[in-house]
């Protein structure tokens, strides 16, 4: 059985077919003509009841994606094993009884970031065999392969009927595809022909075959997200969930203090929670106001943004002392520089010819669960690849209010992650736990120090980190090879880093007084802190300079040679005063341990 689309399909049959009145049948005569083999008495009593078994799993899970797999999943077993219940009139109990069990055990075999209920999958699999089961193609190959390789006579009535299952809903999702692009289709995934047998059969090459099966393949996935999309929505409909929502006081999370956008969507999203850090607080807590990222040769324009959002901007927010959920839907690559496109390429009839986010069923629940507590989310490339807020939502028109880089704007459900770099990362707040200032302080240069000396999980990107950065920047200008536009943005989102880190660093020696702390040592703090700030209000001096060299947009010219030997002097003294800084933050560190 394959979920959701199984769930549908058993309605559908029900409410196409006109030989019996099943909705003015008691449950009892239905689980009776049920068990004599009548689906759709079983489709009507799932129409019936999904609504509240989907309510009482989602009391157990607190996640609307995990629940639904749950009674995805308790459905199939109690189609599967109808014929054992003795009591028709226990039929509700029966299958809540099965729910239950449903969600205790994928609670406990199941990782707090399972992609629930959008994988098109069958129920009953090995626990090895359960991560392949997200692939498309995987399952498609399977199912050829099972058709081909084992008689019906070998299949156990549970895997007969999950392949019958799968197939038939398979067959309606390829239904999406043109008659020849379906029969090429069928023939390598359900008739097991290689691309060359196929060439021969339909008189074409082997290479127009590759094309047509990748063609058609991204037709068929698109086609699934979609249809899983229209079930989140009417499962929502179903629950009387369908609403419009608005953040409180979204106007004022609509301020752009910095030229970090990750450091001002966390800011608002904090403000929300009712966190009242300044915001050159939440810049250094979550380490923005000290991130340095070079993408070696060109400084290409994503090398602010080329780290890990997920490990990163959990990390910062786990400083301050919340926990957050995030979706991510990303690409691994750098793309390509949005400033450099054609505007048309930047508007949503662009967005209405792109591919749909596999992330995007995931994405839209963790919105609206956090719109509804009144927070906005944190979501990239909204509209450009940069950071932005979506603040409201809109069932009935399918739309979300956002706002990015100064946009403020609404986005169709089936927008979302369909913008320049075709991503979709959304992060929400989960919960918060009570934390001392000496224990975000600590915390905070902890991951600073991490960043510093390269210490962060592999992002794909190839972007340089830390100090060593530094190397890799004085490294392009000596290359000669540097993209103009994109390292004047660096020059500025840096330069404009520093200057936070300035005001966080004096900031905290301001408040260490006032935390508290009378533990040995602890007056070095705002000492130590202090002297940092110096070290970092000096490279930005060095830094203004450079921004002058190099002013964005325009970006002058970097690979001229007189220009190029000003910015490498000018780096290697701003390296030099971080290096002495960073100093002063392992002393910090330490103390704060």
């Amino acid at each position: 059985m394959t979920g959701q689309l199984f769930c549908e399909v058993l309605i559908l049959n029900h409410s196409t077919t006109n030989l019996k009145n099943w909705e003015q049948m008691d449950d009892n005569h239905l689980v009776q003509r049920a068990q004599e083999g009548e689906r759709e008495a079983f489709g009507e009593l799932v129409r019936r009841h999904r609504s509240r078994m989907y309510g009482y799993a989602r009391t157990i899970t607190r996640e609307s994606f995990l629940a639904e797999d749950i009674v995805q999943d308790a459905l199939v077993k109690a189609f599967l094993h109808l014929g054992k219940l003795v009591e028709a009139d226990k039929f509700l109990p029966w299958v809540h009884r099965i729910v239950r069990n449903q969600a205790f055990t994928r609670l406990k075999n199941t990782s707090a970031r399972e992609r629930a209920f959008s994988q098109l999958a069958p129920t009953l699999q090995s626990p090895d065999e359960e991560s392949r089961w997200g692939d498309l193609d995987r399952i498609l190959d399977r199912l050829g392969r099972t058709a081909a390789g084992k008689a019906d006579a070998q299949l156990t009535p549970e895997e007969a009927y999950m392949q019958k299952e799968t197939l038939e809903i398979l067959t309606g999702i390829i239904g999406c595809l043109k008659p020849r692009e379906r029969r090429i289709f069928e023939s390598h995934f359900f008739d097991q022909l290689s691309p060359q047998e196929i060439a021969g059969l339909f008189e074409l090459s082997s290479a127009n075959v590759y094309q047509i099966i990748s063609r058609s393949r991204k037709k068929v996935m698109q086609e699934r997200i979609r249809i899983t999309v229209g079930s989140y929505m009417r499962t929502r409909k179903d629950m009387g969930d369908m609403k419009t929502v608005m953040v409180p006081d979204h106007e004022s999370f609509t301020e752009a203090q910095s030229w970090t956008t990750a450091a001002d969507a966390l800011y608002a999203m904090l403000k929300a929670a009712g966190e009242t850090l300044s915001h050159p607080m939440v810049m250094g807590l979550t380490g923005h106001a000290f991130r340095l990222n070079i993408v070696p040769s060109s400084v290409h324009i994503a090398g602010p943004t080329a780290y890990s959002f997920a490990d990163v901007l959990s990390r910062g927010l786990e400083n301050i002392g919340y926990r957050s959920s995030y979706v991510d839907g990303m690409s691994g690559t750098l793309g390509t520089n949005a400033n450099l496109l054609d505007p048309v390429l930047l508007g949503k009839e662009a967005m209405g010819k792109r591919g749909i986010n596999r992330a995007l069923p995931e994405a839209l629940d963790l919105i609206h669960r956090s719109l509804d507590r009144g927070v906005p989310v944190l979501a990239w490339d909204l509209f450009l690849p940069e950071f932005g807020l979506i603040y409201g939502y809109d069932d009935e028109r399918h739309l979300l209010h956002a706002y990015e880089c100064g946009k403020k704007d609404t986005l169709d459900y089936e927008n979302l992650g369909r913008s320049v770099k075709e991503e979709i990362f959304v992060l929400a707040l989960a919960d918060s736990a009570g934390t001392t200032f000496k224990q975000r302080l600590g915390r905070a240069m902890n991951m600073i120090v991490d960043h510093y000396d390269g210490r962060e999980p592999d992002d794909c990107t190839g972007s340089v980190k830390g100090l060593a950065a530094y190397d890799a920047w004085i490294g392009a200008f000596r290359g000669g090879e540097i993209e103009p536009n994109g390292n004047a943005y660096n020059i500025a989102v840096v330069r404009d880093a520093r200057s936070h880190a300035v005001r966080f660093l004096n900031e905290a020696a301001e408040q260490w007084p006032l935390a508290g702390e009378t533990a040995a040592g602890s007056a070095d703090v705002p000492v130590l802190a202090q002297k940092a700030a110096r070290e970092y209000k000096e490279a930005l001096e060095h830094f203004s300079v450079l921004k002058e060299l190099f002013p964005f947009p325009q970006g002058g010219d970097p690979n001229e040679s007189d220009a190029s030997a000003k910015a490498v002097s000018l780096l290697e003294l701003i390296k030099e005063r971080e290096q002495t800084a960073v100093g002063y933050l392992r002393e910090l560190t330490d103390l704060l341990r």
